[in-house]
C-alpha cells in the first residue's frame, strides 16, 4: 500500500512538471506574438514580387527575416565589393561603397538602426543601388497578369443581315501591369493599378451582316465601300447596307402630276409617287432600283426607274415630287445615281 502511494506521488510530480513547462512555453509565445512589428524588407527591380520581412523575427540580422514571395528569392542579399550604394535615411542621403557584405551588415556599418515600424526598400533597378529606410515607403510593383480575350464585332456589308461568322478565333494572353504600392508603419495601406502594358491576348473577331433588302426613306449614307469593280456597298446611319453594281453621274430635273401633261400613271403602268424616276431605258433599264443623291444637299433616296420622257436622254433623270413647288425648289441639279442590285 505504501509503495502504491509512492508511485502515485511520483506520477503527480511528473504531471506537474509537464504543466509548468507548457505554461512557460505559452508565456514565451505570448511575449513573442505581442512584440511590435520589426523592420520590413521590400525588394524591387527583380522578376519576383515584393519580398517582405517577418514582422515578429529577431532584428539582429535583417536578412534572416525575409519571407519568400515569388520564385528564386534569396534571403541573403549579398552586395559585391566596390559597388556604390545610395542610403536614404531620416531625410538624408549617404553614399557608400560596399565591402562584399549583406545589406544588414551595410546598415550596421553605416550605424543605421531602423525603428520598430521602419521599412527597408532595396531598389535593384535604379542606376545606383538605392536602399531606403523609412516608416512610409512607396514603390512600383510590376506583374504579369492573365488576360482573357475580347470579342470584337465588325459589320460586314457583304453579309446578309442576321448572318454572323467568326473570322478570327480569340486566344487568352498575358499583360504587364504596374501597381503603386504604399506601406506605412510596417503595413500595406494602398495598392492601385497605375499602368497597363500591351496584351498578348488575341481578340475574337465576329463579322455580322448588315446587307438588307430596303431602307427607310429618311435613312442617309454613312459610309461607302467600293469593291474595285465599279460596285460596292452603301452603309446607312441605321446600320443597314445596300449593294450597288455601278455609279452613274448625271443631271436631274423634277416633275409632278398635273403639270406639263404628266398624268398619274408611269410608262410601266404604275401609279406615280415619290420615288418614281423617269430614265432613258437605254442607259438605265426600267425596273432598276436606284439610290440618288442630288447636288451637295439633296438626298432623294431610294427610287425605281419606272417612267420615261421625251426629253430624258442619256444620263438625264426626272425625279417625281408630290407638289409643283417642290419641283421648282429642286430645279436642275447634278446627281449621283447608285444602281442597286
Amino acid at each position: 500500500m505504501l509503495q502504491s502511494n509512492r508511485v502515485s506521488a511520483h506520477q503527480i510530480a511528473r504531471q506537474l512538471a509537464s504543466f509548468l513547462c507548457l505554461l512557460t512555453a505559452l508565456l514565451v509565445c505570448c511575449l513573442v506574438t505581442t512584440e511590435q512589428a520589426k523592420a520590413l524588407y521590400i525588394l524591387t527591380g527583380t522578376e519576383d514580387s515584393a519580398i517582405l520581412l517577418d514582422e515578429h523575427a529577431d532584428t539582429t540580422d535583417f536578412s534572416s527575416k525575409l519571407i519568400f514571395i515569388g520564385k528564386g528569392s534569396n534571403p541573403e542579399i549579398t552586395l559585391a565589393a566596390g559597388q556604390t550604394v545610395s542610403l536614404v535615411y531620416d531625410g538624408a542621403t549617404l553614399s557608400m561603397t560596399t565591402r562584399s557584405e549583406t545589406i544588414s551588415a551595410l546598415l550596421n556599418r553605416a550605424q543605421i538602426k531602423p525603428a520598430p515600424l521602419d521599412m527597408i526598400a532595396v531598389d535593384l533597378d535604379a542606376p545606383i543601388l538605392t536602399i531606403t529606410v523609412a516608416s512610409d515607403i512607396t514603390f512600383y510593383e510590376q506583374m504579369t497578369e492573365p488576360v482573357a480575350f475580347e470579342t470584337v464585332r465588325v459589320p460586314n456589308p457583304a453579309l446578309a443581315k442576321g448572318v454572323e461568322q467568326v473570322t478570327q478565333t480569340g486566344k487568352d494572353g498575358v499583360q504587364s501591369c504596374t501597381y503603386e504600392v504604399i506601406y506605412a508603419g510596417g503595413a500595406q495601406v494602398s495598392r492601385q493599378l497605375v499602368e497597363k502594358g500591351d496584351s498578348t491576348a488575341l481578340p475574337q473577331i465576329v463579322e455580322y451582316g448588315t446587307q438588307t433588302a430596303a431602307i427607310t426613306p429618311n435613312d442617309r449614307i454613312s459610309d461607302i465601300t467600293a469593291d474595285g469593280n465599279g460596285g460596292g456597298y452603301l452603309t446607312f446611319a441605321s446600320g443597314g447596307s445596300l449593294r450597288y453594281s455601278k455609279v452613274i453621274s448625271g443631271k436631274a430635273t423634277a416633275y409632278t402630276a398635273g403639270h406639263g401633261g404628266v398624268g398619274t400613271r408611269t410608262a410601266t403602268g404604275t401609279r406615280v409617287r415619290r420615288g418614281t424616276v423617269a430614265v432613258d431605258p437605254k442607259v438605265i433599264p426600267l425596273g432598276t432600283k436606284l439610290y440618288i443623291v442630288a447636288g451637295d444637299s439633296v438626298v432623294y433616296g431610294t427610287a425605281v426607274a419606272e417612267d420615261t420622257g421625251g426629253a430624258i436622254r442619256g444620263n438625264k433623270l426626272d425625279l417625281y415630287y408630290d407638289t409643283y413647288q417642290e419641283c421648282i425648289n429642286f430645279g436642275r441639279r447634278s446627281c449621283t445615281v447608285y444602281v442597286l442590285d
